[in-house]
């Protein structure tokens, strides 16, 4: 609650960082309204991705995501049987956004090979430590082909590549940056 919000923090925030470090988790702490508007915003993210990708409308999307629906190989590879729990689909209805799921996914794929297959990264990033092959080559489609070119780039620059969180596009960068610092 609002009122509770300093007491959970704690005096400079000691009680988050203990609280973080004996579960080992990040912690980040917000009142009952702002957790709600973040859900909110999440939940309303997720119905627009349903709709742009299986071409459906906002109530089929919002009921898929009321029913704990996130992603689209959820839709394309959960069993019938699962769906069928849902009151308003029947099997034709269910085959038919599975379907749909399933295509979309093959397009997504082939699309981000494409992406993909124009785009050669550089030995040295490819060799850089951390560095994964697929990772280079999505880099490198997005004209991050050296490793000078990722040293200069932002930890937001990279947040929205699928599996990046922010310490690890953190360790990149400076991994990345180190030849720079070689002469000090």
């Amino acid at each position: 609650a609002e009122d509770n919000l300093a007491q959970a923090i704690g005096r400079s925030g000691q009680n988050v960082r203990l609280a973080s470090e004996l579960t080992g988790w990040r912690i980040n702490v917000m009142t009952e309204g702002d957790a709600e508007a973040k859900r909110d915003q999440e939940i309303d993210s997720l119905v627009e991705h349903f709709i742009q990708h299986l071409d459906i409308d906002d109530d089929v999307a919002r009921l898929l995501v009321e029913e704990g629906f996130t992603s689209l190989e959820e839709i394309a590879y959960v069993p019938v049987e699962e769906m069928l729990e849902i009151e308003e689909f029947d099997e034709e209805a269910i085959e038919e956004l599975r379907a749909r799921a399933k295509d979309e996914l093959l397009n997504l794929a082939i699309a981000s090979e494409e992406a993909l297959d124009g785009a050669q990264p550089a030995d040295d990033l490819l060799e850089m430590d951390g560095m994964e092959r697929h990772l280079a080559f999505i880099l490198a489609s997005r004209a991050i082909v050296t490793m000078e070119d990722l040293a200069e780039q932002s930890v937001d620059d990279l947040l929205d590549i699928e599996g990046m969180d922010e310490e690890r596009a953190a360790a990149l960068i400076m991994t990345a940056r180190a030849p720079w610092f070689e002469g000090e």
